[in-house]
């Protein structure tokens, strides 16, 4: 065989091999993964989201089981725990055993034999142990492999946290290529002080950047062969000698075998923290490769090349093994080369200029790490080579993972936008292409704040703010969309989901890249300036140098502010660009311009994980346009979920995103020298296994900005702490308050401001749970100082409570009696989190101890609370922020949760009292018709409130299973006891409303006895005279008009006899009778006629302007300073009112249906009024005129007519016989018609209980239509099937369209009678449309087939049962009776006159046939036709829709809107108030109506003097008014309703001569208002 045959066959067997040994190693692999339950994830990665979840809490101390160790690896890893590499297993399978039982092996023989067996190293040892638990490296490097870039980013970030060597050449696991994972850097931060010589002095010099731009020297540590001294241990020694930097053989856990290390190259840096004793002086990195890097070629050349100086570790050196060969090439060139020879004796030797060998045979540890470190010292004190990681992606031959096509799109779109960013500075950066959110929102907010510090004219200036608002607005809409900001919105949208995390994370890495120099030389001045400025405060100076020290610190803070700039801008710059272009409705365009999909793209992120920004703190506003429209956009894509809000306050730098993001995995900015500005957000899924012990899906967090110690004065101002505490204490379910070191003074200052805002949140409701969080306490052990510590925290918490309680106007002596606080529960505290001193130092494993217990603590707290749901938690932003625009916060805060709620719980109120209403009118008409009947003489209260118990039960379970089942059942326990009690008054008064009306119905029917039993006697007479008349006639049955003649005369003469003994009841002679009453009480005639003349009486309750009943003598007149309406007209109305209240109720409980109409009763009004207009006067330096009396008893007098005319119709009807007779004429003459033609006893007796039938029928189905009708209107129709304030706003939308200006005065001045007239309006309206109508008629005929049918059973029953006993006429009418009373209203016939009745079955046939026809006749009727009901549908709607609260605003007279009647404790509230002028409101001393809503008063600096004093009041303090105005919640809204507004233009001029006023002067209407249409003013109404 030839020598190329030799070579090809020694290649291929060279192939072989390494094929061999990549199976084998593919196969060790699987097996590894496969015992850490990896194995799928090598092609399905593990990533961020895996980890962003609310987990169970990490287990500390127990021994893990081998499957779950790679989990809890990261686990522990995220919280920051370097311990994470030294998890103890758990050994499940009996192959692998690393038990400390140790196995007995016993021999026999002498005692020689067994000592030659003990001291034999051939002797039988324990095998069981061979095969070891995984290696802790291996579990980090599987983990490793196992995750997708940009877990792996995260993990290599933690482990650079935790002070860890990190992976920089890493052997593919399945290809065995090399690859650089620089993408995973690319997060780190390093942060040294640099030392040097200069003029004899030592300067130190901070430095902080990305460690892939950091250029550093570097040093390379290979080893050749197997040496016995460990190089990771020796090189640990060099960089921190109290942390194992780099996992050796002798750290705990570690085994002989390990399986992905070998060939992997990490790197670690010593950050010198410029202190004389740092090791060394500049930063260094320190590469160690792992395994003999004879075998490793490719890395061993890439470090050696890379480095500054190589440190090559081996046992001896002989001049021909491979070890000799690397060695002699790295002598050779001019690399620094330090030979360690570790079977050698002697200190180190410079062979020849940077070249050195170092015995370490016989030499302690401390004395080789000191010789080196010295040796590398003097190599890098002169010229060297320096490193930086971005130059591995130059490296030939190996991988580098940013050269993936994903990450490189990603980067490519950042670096366009970023590269039209150089050369600029990073202040201007902002100025000039996010502009949006720079000055022009700075202005914006501080024009919106000023919103709620109104002056003078105040509407008219709120107009000019608000036209200034959406000036700036415009200039926004102008200026936005720059460049940048396209291309990062088109990125943004059409980039892929990698691509796009990619993109934004190389977009914050090359930002960050710019204002990294600007920022470090910046935070040395201030921290160095901040130093002196603390150094003068402990020397108490307060000298003009602390006050010059003081501004220039001001001065650096806002350099630092201007120099900071990172991803949040782009995001706040695009939440502006959206609220400018939606506050001016501007129309959307396709592509990076399409402002409307900004919050769809930003909810994206915000689901992704990313934190997003609540409240801007450079402009100190909530941009809650924007806020909402992101909300939005996460909920359609989750879902309405419910959130855990998580709140956390704390000092700037206090270590609060450190905390969150290792207790949750978060992400909130730490890095970048910047700390956290304003508020941001974040969501946080709970995870699976933990969703069964919550009621909530996601923990939301909040991290705060931090309040200041006040070091700072001007921008760290008390108002802004407690402004932000306030927000966030308010949104939170529970607020974490993190308090930083042991500094009494900087605490004090926190708990204040948490104090407040806690007690704040009492005041509203609103009851969120606290945890205290002490960070860095040196000795947290030492229980003795905590409990110390802990009762000096309660002294304070309770001296602050105190301190707010006096500030917020309320009682409380203790912390507790604000919020529900227990001091050995609710406070932990915290290690300090470095292990040492920083740099340097990795972070204190109890630190991560304390964050677990924490985080136990909050899940514990969590899960009884069930959170709220992501639209009330967007409500919640709203209602907070609003308010606290105010300086009256508690008085301005408006939750429209709570509001939402309570509106819903209206409605089911509404819902649950109506089913006992109607269930309480057919109770109603049953025993009304018993009454009518004579069937029952009493009701009692028991029997009415058994009959109505079914339902009550049935409502009382709907209650019951609407306060447990509800979403928002935690917001409706508040109402519950109330609720319930309300129903049950609800039912007891409406059963003694039924029980007044029937006694009164009984007390009737007893009084027209008398009457009823003539009834039947005169019937009979009749008859029977109807009878003999026909006999006589007989043979002039023919000729009718004869009969007719002869009826009429007889008849005459019939109705005087029967009628001898009664008087007729008068009709009324209401007109006569008023003149008489009045004339009676000294009024003269021709006053009286004059008033009744003029007919102003009938709306002087209305009427604008009173002064004209005034009379002033010139005694009285001089002692009045100013117009005489300032001060007394609306008192003289408010009497009008009483008065009127008064006499209308005393002369409705008079029994007129009872005993009729009396002129008494005018009487007793005329006295009253005369009476009460004396008491008035007698208070009073002026007299009313006698006109003013006559009027309003005229005014009485009208309003009580209605009601005394329809009862004493109702009393003449029941009572006078000469009426009744009168109506029985027509009946009679057909009955003598009937006989005179020879009909049979059947067909006249049939006839006489079919009209019987025909009104009885005709009441009992109007008064179930009526019934039913309502039902349906109740359940159907807007304005019916709401709450009160929807009753509002219909009625309000109908009052604009009707145009009608009387009809608004009414309701302004009466709104219940407005109330009332529109419920009757749209009552007649509904039954007038075809809708309407058609539903009336359904209801009318199954009503009427009802009755029908019931009737017709009687009528078989009675005849059958007549049959069957053998009865009579009289047997057969008394069998009938008693079945039709149980429905209907029916009077027995008596049947002495038909005692020839024979053939019942005829007699049942002709009543069904007239029944037929009765049936026919009533389905034609109309539903106005069916007026026999005695409640039509608009008085049934009337008493429950009107049986709610009346009482009226004292600014603005709205009503309250609140459905229950009596609804304390609740305040009065309205849904719209409106410009007090309206009502005849007006400016002291003037005749000028006011303008302003109260809503924007108590906004405002003004002020108002109430009716009862003199004294002024200002408007934000209204409820110091007395009761008439602390009884009334007016939060502040900006009066945005334009309905008001459109009624003050429209009807100016009526307005002006209905008060006898003008708006002029400060009450001009702003020329704003004059441009509202009815459409946008009616609109505007279903935006409340």
């Amino acid at each position: 065989m030839n020598a190329s045959g030799r070579k090809d066959m020694k290649s291929v067997k060279v192939s072989e091999e390494i094929n061999m040994t990549k199976l084998k190693y593919q196969r060790e692999t699987e097996t590894l993964l496969g015992r850490l339950h990896l194995q799928d994830k090598l092609q399905r990665k593990l990533s961020p989201a895996d980890f962003l979840k609310v987990g169970p809490p990490v287990k500390q101390d127990n021994e893990v089981s081998e499957k779950d160790v790679a989990y809890t690896f990261l686990q522990r890893l995220m919280m920051l725990d370097y311990r994470a590499r030294y998890i103890p297993v758990r050994q499940d399978s009996p192959e692998v055993s690393n038990s400390t039982l140790v196995r007995e092996v016993f021999t026999e023989g002498t005692d020689d034999d067994d000592f030659d067996a003990f001291c034999s190293t051939n002797s039988v040892f324990d095998q069981s142990n061979l095969r070891t638990h995984v290696h802790p490296m291996d579990v980090q490097m599987a983990v490793f492999h196992c995750s997708d870039s940009f877990f792996k980013q995260n993990m290599i970030t933690k482990l650079s946290q935790c002070q860890y060597a990190l992976p920089l050449l890493v052997p593919d696991p399945v290809t065995m290529d090399i690859e650089c994972p620089l993408w995973t850097f690319r997060q780190i931060r390093k942060t040294w002080k640099m030392s040097e010589m200069k003029d004899d002095s030592n300067v130190v010099t901070m430095k902080s950047m990305s460690i892939c731009k950091a250029e550093t020297p570097m040093v390379s540590f290979l080893r050749l062969g197997s040496p016995s001294l460990s190089k990771s241990q020796l090189m640990n020694t060099l960089i921190n000698d109290r942390h194992n930097t780099f996992f050796h053989r002798n750290c705990p856990g570690s085994t002989k075998s390990r399986h992905l290390m070998d060939g992997v190259a990490e790197i670690a840096w010593y950050c010198p923290a410029g202190k004389p004793n740092d090791a060394f002086t500049d930063c260094i990195a320190f590469c160690n490769l792992h395994g003999d890097a004879l075998s490793f070629e490719k890395q061993r050349e890439i470090l050696t090349d890379k480095s500054s100086v190589n440190v090559v570790l081996v046992p001896t050196l002989e001049k021909n093994d491979k070890s000799s060969a690397v060695i002699s090439a790295l002598y050779k060139c001019e690399k620094p080369l330090i030979c360690l020879f570790a079977d050698s004796d002697g200190g180190a030797v410079e062979m020849r200029k940077g070249k050195y060998k170092m015995g370490l045979n016989n030499r302690s540890q401390s004395e080789v790490s000191e010789e080196l470190r010295e040796t590398i010292g003097k190599i890098l004190s002169v010229s060297h080579s320096f490193f930086q990681l971005e130059s591995m992606n130059k490296v030939c031959g190996i991988k580098v993972d940013e050269e993936d096509t994903v990450c490189q799109k990603g980067k490519s779109a950042a670096m366009k936008i970023v590269g039209l960013l150089q050369g600029i500075e990073v202040s201007k950066i902002k100025d000039t292409y996010l502009p949006c959110q720079g000055q022009l929102w700075k202005e914006w907010s501080k024009i919106h704040k000023e919103l709620y510090r109104l002056k003078g004219n105040i509407e008219d200036d709120k107009v000019q703010k608000e036209q200034k608002l959406m000036e700036k607005r415009q200039e926004q809409v102008n200026v936005s969309c720059s460049e940048p900001m396209k291309m990062f919105i088109e990125s943004l949208s059409t980039l892929s989901g990698k691509e796009k995390d990619y993109f934004l994370k190389w977009t914050q890495i090359l930002i960050d890249a710019l204002s990294t120099d600007d920022l470090s030389s910046i935070l040395q001045t201030y921290d160095t300036k901040w130093a002196e400025v603390l150094a003068l405060k402990k020397r108490h100076d307060k000298t003009e140098l602390l006050k010059t020290k003081q501004t220039e610190l001001n001065k650096i803070s806002i350099k630092l502010q201007s120099a900071t700039f990172g991803l949040e801008h782009i995001f706040r710059e695009m939440g502006q660009i959206y609220e400018a272009h939606e506050s001016l409705q501007k129309p959307t365009k396709s592509g990076p311009t399409d402002w409307s999909k900004y919050p769809e793209l930003a909810a994206e992120l915000m689901i992704s994980g990313h934190p997003m920004e609540l409240m801007d703190g450079d402009a100190g506003h909530v941009p809650l346009t924007w806020i909402s429209g992101l909300l939005e956009e996460v909920i359609k894509k989750l879902g309405d979920k419910r959130v855990f809000v998580l709140s956390v306050l704390g000092i700037q730098s206090s270590g609060k995103s450190t905390m969150l993001n290792a207790m949750f995995g978060l992400q909130f900015a730490v890095s970048a020298g910047r700390c956290t500005k304003g508020a941001f957000m974040q969501l946080v899924e709970v995870s699976k296994e933990m969703k069964k012990d919550f009621k909530f899906d996601y923990v939301l967090v909040v991290d705060t900005e931090g309040l200041r110690a006040l070091e700072l004065e001007g921008n760290a101002t008390l108002h802004h702490d407690n402004e932000l505490a306030t927000f966030v204490v308010g949104l939170g379910n529970m607020t974490l308050i993190n308090i930083f070191g042991e500094n009494p003074a900087e605490m004090q200052d926190v708990l204040q401001i948490v104090v407040q805002a806690f007690m704040r949140m009492k005041k509203i409701k609103l009851s969120p749970s606290c945890v205290f969080v002490h960070q860095n306490v040196t000795d947290i052990g030492a229980a003795e100082k905590n409990m110390d510590g802990k009762r000096r925290l309660q002294e304070k918490l309770d001296d602050m409570a105190k301190l707010a309680a006096k500030e917020e106007g309320c009682d409380a002596e203790f912390f507790s009696d604000v919020i529900a606080f227990d001091v050995q529960k609710d406070v932990k505290y915290f290690a300090q989190l470095w292990e040492g001193s920083p740099p340097m130092a990795p972070p204190n494993p109890g630190y991560s101890e304390s964050v677990q217990e924490l985080k136990t603590i909050i899940l514990s707290k969590a899960e009884d609370c069930a959170g709220i749901t992501l639209s009330q938690f967007r409500s919640k932003i709203q209602d907070l922020w609003k308010a606290l625009m105010n300086e009256q916060f508690v008085f301005s805060f408006k939750n429209t949760l709570e509001i939402a709620v309570y509106r819903k719980l209206e409605v089911e109120y509404g819902n649950w009292t109506w089913k006992l209403r109607s269930n309480m009118l057919d109770i109603e008409n049953e025993l009304h018709t018993e009454i009518q009947n004579r069937k029952r003489e009493t009701v009692e209260l028991t029997y009415l409130q058994q009959k109505v118990n079914t339902t009550y039960e049935e409502i009382k379970k709907e209650i019951t299973k609407y306060f447990d089942d509800d979403r928002d059942k935690d917001m409706l326990v508040q109402w519950r006891g109330r609720f319930e009690d309300k129903i049950k008054e609800f039912r007891d008064e409406l059963v003694k409303g039924v029980k007044r009306k029937l006694d009164e119905v009984i007390q009737q029917k007893k009084a027209c006895k008398k009457l009823d039993n003539k009834k039947t006697e005169f019937e009979n007479n009749l008859l029977q005279k109807s009878k003999e008349l026909a006999h006589k006639l007989k043979d002039k049955a023919k000729n009718e008009q004869e009969l007719e003649k002869q009826f009429n005369s007889v008849w005459s003469d019939l109705v005087t006899q029967l009628t001898a003994d009664t008087k007729p009841i008068e009709d009324i002679n209401y007109d006569e009778d008023q003149s008489t009453v009045l004339q009676n009480l000294g009024f003269e005639w021709s006053l009286v006629n004059e008033c009744k003349m003029s007919g102003k009486y009938k709306t002087m309750s209305h009427a604008g302007d009173l002064g004209h009943y005034v009379s002033l003598t010139t005694k009285i007149k001089n002692f009045f300073m100013g117009p005489f309406q300032d001060e007394e007209q609306p008192l003289i109305k408010t009497l009008i009112d009483d008065v009127e209240k008064q006499t209308i109720n005393k002369m409705k409980q008079r029994p007129v249906a009872s005993t009729g109409y009396s002129l008494t009763y005018l009487q007793e009004a005329a006295n009253t009024v005369k009476q009460k207009v004396t008491e008035f006067e007698s208070k009073k330096k002026y007299a009313l005129k006698k006109e003013f009396t006559v009027d309003l008893s005229l005014y009485i007098f009208h309003r009580a007519w209605t009601w005394l005319s329809k009862y004493h119709k109702e009393f003449k009807v029941n009572n006078d016989a000469h009426s009744y007779v009168d109506s029985k004429k027509m009946q009679y003459y057909r009955v003598f018609l009937n006989f005179c033609k020879g009909s049979s006893s059947a067909v006249v007796l049939g006839e006489l209980i079919c009209d019987k039938l025909k009104s009885a029928v005709l009441e009992a189905v109007s008064n179930k239509v009526a019934k039913d009708l309502t039902d349906t209107m109740k359940s159907s129709y807007p304005a019916f099937n709401g709450n009160r304030s929807d009753l509002e706003k219909q009625m309000l939308k109908s009052l604009a369209k009707k145009g009608d200006f009387n009809s608004f005065i009414t309701y302004i001045q009466k709104p219940r009678n407005q109330t009332e007239t529109y419920i009757r309006e749209e009552v007649q309206k509904y039954i007038s449309t075809k809708e309407g109508k058609e539903t009336g008629m359904k209801i009318l005929r199954k009503n009427l087939d009802d009755i029908k049918n019931l009737v017709s059973i009687d009528l078989y029953d009675a005849t059958e049962k007549v049959k069957t006993g053998g009865g009579d006429a009289d047997m057969w009418m008394e069998e009938f009776s008693s079945l039709v009373q149980a429905k209907l209203t029916f009077n027995t016939i008596c049947c002495k006159n038909f005692s020839d009745l024979n053939s019942f079955d005829f007699l049942k046939e002709e009543i069904e046939n007239g029944l037929e026809s009765i049936v026919k006749e009533l389905r034609s009727l109309s539903l106005d036709e069916m007026d026999k009901s005695r409640k039509t549908p608009d008085q049934i709607l009337i008493d429950q829709l009107c049986n709610c609260c009346w009482v009226k605003c004292p600014f603005c007279a709205a009503v309250c809107t609140n459905t229950l009647k009596d609804h304390s404790p609740d305040k009065h509230k309205v849904t719209f108030h409106r410009p007090s002028g309206i009502t005849g409101f007006h400016c002291k001393g003037t005749k000028n109506l006011v303008i302003n809503f109260c809503t924007t008063s108590v906004a405002s600096d003004n002020s108002f003097i109430p009716s009862h004093s003199g004294v002024s009041i200002p408007y934000k303090e209204y409820h110091k008014g007395g009761e008439k105005y602390s009884s009334w919640e007016i939060t502040p809204d900006e009066s945005k309703l334009a309905y008001w507004k459109w009624f003050v233009c429209k009807f100016q001029k009526e307005l002006e001569a209905h008060y006898n006023m003008k708006f002029q002067g400060r009450g001009e209407i702003p020329s704003a208002w004059k441009n509202h249409t009815e459409q946008e003013a009616v609109d505007s109404l279903d935006k409340l």
